[in-house]
């Protein structure tokens, strides 16, 4: 079944299906909250190397099957997008929480964004909200 879900994944994108796209979607697919590079690597196991992670995670950005979320720390997370995303064109306009007790970072995807006005002659491309604090599992 989750096998299926990557396989089409991969050809919706136009992407070869490779044991470490397969491998590395899956961890996304199982993960609730965003994945650091580390993490991939960590869970992957040996058989993929740092350069095919990092690789994997370039053409899955590309592609727009994953985002990146800016963390406080200066180290970036991952996320899987919903349906609406495409190559270059990321339309995640929710907010992300990083947990400050457990370190999870998570899209909190029924929060949006405000729209911010800027001033004449500025053009957005694109907008981040990062939200540190607890989450609702560290928070009883």
């Amino acid at each position: 079944m989750m096998e299926q879900k990557i396989d089409e994944l991969l050809k919706k994108n136009h992407l070869s299906i490779t044991g470490g796209r397969r491998k590395i979607l899956e961890l996304f697919l199982q993960q609730d909250g965003a994945l650091s590079h580390s993490d991939i690597e960590r869970r992957a196991g040996e058989k993929f190397d740092r350069v095919t992670v990092y690789r994997t995670l370039q053409t899955f950005l590309e592609k727009g099957l994953i985002h990146s979320i800016p963390t406080s720390d200066n180290s970036i997370r991952y996320a899987l997008c919903k349906d609406d995303c495409s190559g270059g064109q990321h339309h995640d306009d929710h907010v992300h929480f990083i947990c400050n007790a457990c370190g999870t970072t998570v899209c909190l995807e029924g929060v949006t964004v405000p729209s911010i006005a800027l001033p004449d002659g500025y053009v957005t491309e694109q907008v981040e909200m990062l939200i540190s604090g607890v989450c609702k599992s560290c928070n009883h």
